[in-house]
């Protein structure tokens, strides 16, 4: 839909979580009250972003907004911001009170980053410019708590027109110095009745543009753009339940957002926490763990027997593998047994 030509300083997008949850219905409607009482603030309330399909209503009506947004969605905001950004609504990281706080190995990894230690991320070599998006995982409080902080960015953002001399739209200074002075715009709703769907989104940020995602998928799910950037081409070609190309990324940039995992689906961690819970249920041993290519490579056999291919065991390519991995105690044992001349 073509939206209103109505002056607006920021756009509150909520993404409708799948669950018929009374409770999750409530925190919903809560965000979107809060956000229809503050002047200059737009409401778009729209299906789960993650199952819409580029020719949606409520895509097309997504790309055609400007400036400031606050996305409030039941995904992690990692996985929200990337998958914005995969349909073509881009921008800087918002910093919410929900965020968690750098500590300083953070401070030591962004040194290490700047002294040119590693390889170049997308986002150097492709950087998004212009608005800021907020990203708010509604599964990090209650109504109440989430519609404070929409008021809050809300007030930041007003202020922030002020003070670059937006003063057009009379929409700039804090919100509460207005309420009641203006007439709510009513909150768009959109219904369109998407499908569950389940494919990788790429984080940016992270992504070095190995390739090895495209080398490791068997299903024609990854392609390359103009400038050979890797890409989420058919995502609908996605094995559902299948994360095993997240395993093989060496740089954790493949996010799942619906996988139960949250090293997978999204979640500010580093490391290889989601490949420990998955495989202490694998092994039953809650500290054993093992080479996540390996285990990537099962799963996409699985996938593979599943869609009446041919299993092909372990990738070529060992790039990825980690240099730290556990030895194998197997050829130790044999190692020993040879050295007792039995």
């Amino acid at each position: 839909m073509i939206l209103p030509a109505i002056p607006t300083t920021l756009t509150v997008v909520i993404s409708r979580g799948h669950s018929r949850n009374p409770e999750k219905r409530a925190v919903e409607a809560a965000i979107v009250d809060a956000a229809t009482r503050l002047p200059g603030v737009r409401v778009l309330d729209l299906p789960h972003l993650y199952d819409l399909k580029a020719d949606t209503e409520a895509i097309k009506t997504l790309l055609g907004v400007d400036g400031e947004m606050i996305v409030a969605s039941w995904l992690f905001p990692r996985a929200t911001h990337w998958l914005l950004d995969r349909i073509g609504v881009r921008g800087q990281v918002g910093e919410t009170s929900f965020d968690e706080v750098a500590d300083e190995d953070d401070d030591n990894d962004a040194e290490m980053k700047g002294d040119g230690g590693e390889e170049p991320r997308v986002t150097d070599l492709f950087p998004r410019q212009g608005r800021t998006i907020y990203s708010l995982d509604m599964r990090a409080g209650d109504g109440e708590k989430l519609a404070a902080e929409v008021r809050r960015i809300a007030d930041q953002v007003a202020v922030q027109s002020e003070s670059d001399g937006d003063q057009a739209t009379d929409l700039s200074g804090p919100w509460s110095s207005r309420a009641g002075n203006f007439e709510p715009l009513p909150p768009i709703r959109l219904d369109d009745s998407p499908t569950r769907r389940w494919y990788p989104v790429i984080d940016y940020s992270k992504c070095t543009n190995c390739m090895e995602c495209i080398d490791f998928c068997l299903f024609g799910v990854y392609g390359i753009d103009g400038a050979e950037t890797i890409l989420v081409e058919q995502p609908d070609n996605c094995r559902k339940g299948c994360p095993a190309c997240s395993r093989v990324c060496p740089a954790n940039a493949i996010i799942f957002p619906q996988h139960k995992a949250p090293a997978i689906a999204g979640a500010a961690v580093e490391g290889e926490e989601g490949f420990k819970i998955d495989l202490s249920l694998l092994f039953g041993a809650p500290d054993q763990t093992a080479d996540p290519v390996a285990v990537a490579a099962r799963e996409r056999d699985e996938q593979l027997l599943l869609a009446g291919r041919a299993a092909v065991g372990m990738p070529q390519s060992r790039r990825t593998q980690s240099k730290d991995a556990a030895p194998d105690h197997l050829d130790d044992l044999i190692d020993q047994l040879d050295q007792c001349e039995l």
